[in-house]
């Protein structure tokens, strides 16, 4: 436990924040992974108090959705500024982050009505439509 206390500080310290991606290996230690098991363990209510604290102490926090969203809005407004539109290809690679498969994934959830409405009501005010394959076809028949 201490020595992946000590990988999270080296990670801060290098990257200057504590959002390990999920697939990210400090030392040989699948820190990433660790780390989200443990967020998962404090979402359950599961975590030892003291690993909690432990993790507290460091700057770890809980709940990082909010703040990963916020990022991926920004990804898309880069996109748009870009590209002149937010159709994403699923391919689609942004900063590191798979942005375009992100994007089908909350259409997705939006189409089976599972889409958090705080979410559908951001990704709205970005501009992003919902129904764009008759646009799609529409613009085929153009050509």
């Amino acid at each position: 436990l201490e020595n992946n206390y000590r990988l999270l500080t080296k990670f801060q310290q290098k990257e200057g924040h504590l959002n390990v991606p999920n697939s990210h290996i400090e030392d040989g230690m699948k820190l990433g992974r660790w780390l989200s098991k443990e967020q998962y363990q404090k979402k359950k209510r599961k975590l030892d108090r003291s690993v909690e604290n432990g993790l507290e102490d460091l700057g770890v926090e809980w709940n990082v959705l909010p703040r990963k969203l916020e990022n991926n809005y920004r990804l898309l407004t880069k996109f748009q500024q870009k590209e002149g539109h937010l159709n994403v290809p699923n391919s689609h690679i942004e900063d590191g982050m798979k942005l375009g498969r992100w994007l089908s994934k909350e259409q997705y959830q939006k189409k089976k009505r599972k889409l958090d409405r705080s979410v559908e009501n951001g990704l709205e005010d970005l501009g992003v439509e919902w129904n764009v394959l008759p646009r799609k076809l529409e613009n085929n028949y153009r050509l």
